[in-house]
């Protein structure tokens, strides 16, 4: 039990050094710098030079354990409001819930979600007509094919309908419900399997996350985590525009901090709901034997129905 235990402590002090103190270090220095060059000397080497050499001059032992000890904690302490901004920064890009916001907050999603919508129309619109175009030029094509070779008499011209494709997944995979891209991600598969498979995602997650093998837990929670990792990166990005404020080289850092992690949990958004969608769609089934319920061949909307009316306690409806 005591090796277990020390072995416990060595693995949270990694984590705790890894993920609080050296990014804290970090920004805790680049707050130093931006307090002691400000607007005025944005890069002044020797000004920081001085200052480093009246920070060196020798302090006692006593004195020395205490500006350590302090600047750790500072930089702990940048950590955790950093992970405390991450939380904020899911909450808006995530969008659950968004219609109980405060009342600024939810006017502007309101009005981002209705914008959202009309470039949806709009893109739905272009991309039925650049079906329509692809279906014409091939048509063309085959009425000039050679009769004898098969060969057509010149090539189709290019539909554009990649391009309009890459629009609309560019808007959303569904029709926005939400005011954020990654908001509508996640809840165009709650969407998808309801209109599909009858299923309720909120229903029958909780059964099948505890069903289902343990790589496959991996694989989803390894997701989740890197949507967490690239919201804290920015929340960062928030801290670093206080950097801004007094130095503001601080700006660009902050705006290149955040819109890492904006991109990355964009990505990381993806695959998590693309791994959340494929676990129901294949595990439901099996989800629903062991309820004791009969199921052949695949999951249809009548077995997705029994199952979440059956979590829901009212019993399967005929």
């Amino acid at each position: 039990m005591g090796g277990l235990l020390a072995e416990l402590g060595k693995k949270l002090a990694e984590r705790w050094l890894t993920l609080l103190v050296l990014p804290g270090a970090l920004y805790l220095a680049a707050l130093v710098t931006a307090a002691t060059l400000g607007h005025a000397h944005p890069f002044d080497e020797r000004l920081m030079t001085t200052r480093l050499d009246q920070w060196t001059v020798p302090y006692g032992t006593g004195r020395a354990a205490v500006l350590l000890t302090t600047f750790l904690l500072g930089s702990a302490a940048a950590g955790v409001a950093a992970q405390a901004l991450a939380a904020v920064v899911e909450r808006l890009w995530l969008a659950e819930g968004w219609g109980s916001w405060p009342s600024p907050l939810r006017q502007a999603a309101a009005r981002l979600t209705r914008r959202r919508r009309s470039r949806w129309s709009r893109a739905v619109k272009g991309y039925h007509q650049a079906r329509e175009d692809a279906a014409a030029a091939l048509a063309r094509a085959r009425l000039e094919e050679d009769p004898v070779s098969g060969v057509p008499g010149r090539a189709a011209p290019p539909s554009g309908l990649d391009a309009a494709r890459r629009r609309l997944r560019h808007i959303g995979t569904e029709e926005p419900e939400r005011p954020t891209w990654m908001g509508d991600r996640m809840q165009a598969v709650a969407t998808r399997l309801d209109r599909e498979l009858d299923l309720d995602l909120a229903t029958v997650w909780p059964y099948l996350w505890l069903t289902v093998p343990e790589t496959v837990r991996a694989e989803i929670t390894a997701a989740r985590e890197t949507l967490g990792r690239a919201t804290t990166l920015a929340g960062w990005g928030l801290l670093y525009a206080a950097v801004g404020a007094l130095w503001w080289p601080g700006l660009l850092i902050a705006a290149v901090v955040f819109g890492t992690g904006w991109r990355r949990a964009r990505t990381a958004v993806d695959a998590y709901a693309a791994l959340v969608e494929a676990t129901v769609r294949l595990r439901t089934a099996a989800l629903a034997g062991d309820l004791g319920l009969e199921h052949t061949g695949p999951l249809s909307p009548a077995t997705g129905k029994a199952v979440t009316d059956l979590l829901r306690h009212r019993g399967p409806v005929p």
